[in-house]
């Protein structure tokens, strides 16, 4: 990967990101993205739009999520024990023995997910897996007040773990999901300016929020932005280890490229020309079913303002939801070239309708 493209993704991913608490992220997205485009801005609740190639057509919508999993102060106790709620799909089970930031108004303070030793447990016939009101969080003080001099309810907290070459092409990181989306729209861009005499359409990339929460900032932005079709950049599960069925989830392996869904959302005509795109280019592609939502910001855009013609480009993941998210930059380097080479493709004016 590029070297300045590589120091992108490792501040994108390290910089904390937590749902409904974007801004930080978004600053350093739109840093980047600003280089490659004509213009760049954001709205009411911070969804960051860059545009090339303003007044082609057809307006293209390239969206990836900005936002990570991550939990919130819920309560204080009297001897300054912080208790959590979730901010989107964490795993309690694995949270426990975790080190933590707390991003509280006045800066961050460090803390750590308390755990029970195993030595005063023993005996304990029926050890449940623990829910979140179970997590309690030691940021190192003896009571209430010292506590609120630090944080308060609220101040949002994301797991300490950051970006790391794991071997070869592979990298591990927390929220992978779904840094890599923003950071693939950001690229497309970079690599449509070099191209931008050949290109037709205006291309709107777009790191928009809380998809881990309802999808909000998707549907936020695909209304204002009013676009002709949409791309969307998201991570699915790898299934290539131990455990997993793949009878029942499919057969997606890191290194074989990303995947292209079939199905619900996924406008047939768009996938079909992602398709033909990668086969010209030499992008290797897996595939997936949808039987009904993809769990994306996909299922959000698609049907607003009457159906806005869309598809989802994922980044195969291992250990989605974790702070030990595993992906292949190979596989990732794919995803920005695949949606540059669809934008190219695009005639004056073109629209994807369903054939009848």
């Amino acid at each position: 990967m590029r070297g300045k493209s590589l120091e992108f993704l490792r501040t994108l991913l390290n910089t904390p990101s937590p749902t409904g608490h974007e801004a930080r992220g978004q600053r350093v997205w739109m840093d980047y993205a600003d280089q490659f485009a004509d213009e760049t801005y954001s709205d009411a609740y911070g969804n960051c739009v860059a545009v090339l190639n303003k007044g082609g057509s057809p307006r293209v919508m390239l969206a990836g999520h900005a936002d990570e999993i991550a939990m919130a102060v819920n309560y204080i106790d009297k001897e300054g024990y912080l208790f959590v709620r979730k901010l989107g799909g964490v795993d309690p089970a694995i949270t426990k023995a975790q080190r933590v930031t707390i991003h509280s108004r006045q800066g961050p303070v460090r803390g750590v997910v308390g755990n029970v030793a195993p030595h005063l447990m023993r005996g304990e016939k029926d050890r449940k897996t623990p829910e979140m009101h179970d997590l309690f969080i030691d940021i190192g003080v003896s009571s209430r007040k010292e506590a609120e001099d630090l944080v308060r309810v609220g101040d949002p907290i994301t797991l300490a773990d950051e970006f790391e070459v794991l071997r070869g092409d592979l990298a591990v990181a927390r929220a992978f999901d779904n840094r890599i989306g923003t950071f693939a729209v950001a690229e497309t861009l970079r690599l449509l300016q070099g191209a931008k005499g050949r290109l037709k359409a205006e291309v709107c990339a777009v790191s928009n929020i809380m998809e881990e929460v309802g999808l909000f900032g998707a549907r936020q932005i695909a209304y204002s932005l009013k676009p002709d079709l949409a791309l969307v950049v998201d991570v699915t599960h790898a299934t290539d280890y131990p455990s997993i069925s793949q009878t029942q989830h499919g057969d997606v392996r890191l290194g074989r490229g990303p995947t292209l869904t079939h199905g619900g959302c996924n406008h047939l005509e768009i996938v079909t020309r992602l398709e033909q795109v990668a086969r010209k280019t030499g992008i290797d592609l897996q595939h997936e079913a949808c039987s009904n939502t993809s769990g994306t910001d996909t299922d959000a855009i698609f049907w607003t303002r009457g159906g806005i013609p869309s598809a989802l480009i994922s980044l195969p993941n291992r250990y989605m939801h974790s702070p030990v998210e595993v992906v292949s930059l190979k596989d990732l380097e794919s995803i920005p070239e695949l949606i540059a080479a669809f934008c190219l493709s695009l005639k004056k004016a073109e629209q994807f309708r369903v054939r009848i």
